[in-house]
């Protein structure tokens, strides 16, 4: 993902997901960043398309912190 969106909205809430319609539950799985990647990859691949998958990846692996890590997951699909 080259542009990453705000993590808020204009009315300062969080902001939307880039695919709402992507759902990923992490929570009670394995937290491992590397998990979690590969869960919203594997989601992304299936629902959006391989180009989506493979930009979230490269994004993800760039991210400095787990924190920046959730939160990339956060702005892109439905995580719960």
């Amino acid at each position: 993902m080259a542009h990453q969106p705000d993590q808020n909205d204009a009315a300062g809430g969080p902001a939307r997901p880039v695919y709402p319609h992507v759902h990923v539950q992490l929570s009670g799985g394995n937290g491992n960043a590397y998990a979690i990647i590969a869960a919203v990859s594997r989601a992304l691949r299936r629902d959006v398309g391989a180009d989506a998958a493979a930009a979230f990846t490269a994004s993800a692996e760039s991210c400095g912190s787990y924190d920046e890590l959730l939160q990339l997951a956060m702005i892109t699909v439905d995580v719960s």
